[in-house]
This record gives structure tokens, C-alpha cells and sequence, in this order.
């Protein structure tokens, strides 16, 4: 699976700052999953699909 979360971040009307607050984590995880080092829980995936406005089908995608 490959990572958009870096992708949406970037394209998306917030700044990281904003979103690692709002999602209780630390910069250098919003790093992690920007780059598809470590993954989201569940409830993180809805919650930053949710704040991204986003699906959470739009978060990841398949690589052959």
C-alpha cells in the first residue's frame, strides 16, 4: 500500500502544525505517515480523513 497522507497534507487547507494538534500526535509521527513508515490506527485513519475531508479509501492506495 502505498501513502497519500503526505500528498493530502500538503494539498490540504491546513497547516501540519494545525493537524498534528488536532489529531493528538507528535510532528515526527505526522512524518511517519507522510512517508508510509508507520500507519494510523483506525480511529486515526477516520479522524484525519475526516479533517482532511477526505474518504479514507483516498488515504492509501494499492501498488501492484
Amino acid at each position: 500500500m502505498k501513502s497519500n497522507i503526505g500528498k493530502l497534507i500538503k494539498d490540504s487547507k491546513f497547516k501540519r502544525d494545525y493537524i498534528q494538534k488536532e489529531m493528538g500526535v507528535s510532528r515526527n509521527t505526522i512524518s511517519n505517515w507522510s512517508q508510509g513508515k508507520t500507519n494510523p490506527s483506525a480511529d486515526q485513519l477516520f479522524k484525519l480523513a475526516r479533517l482532511l475531508e477526505v474518504k479514507v479509501d483516498d488515504l492509501y492506495e494499492e501498488e501492484d
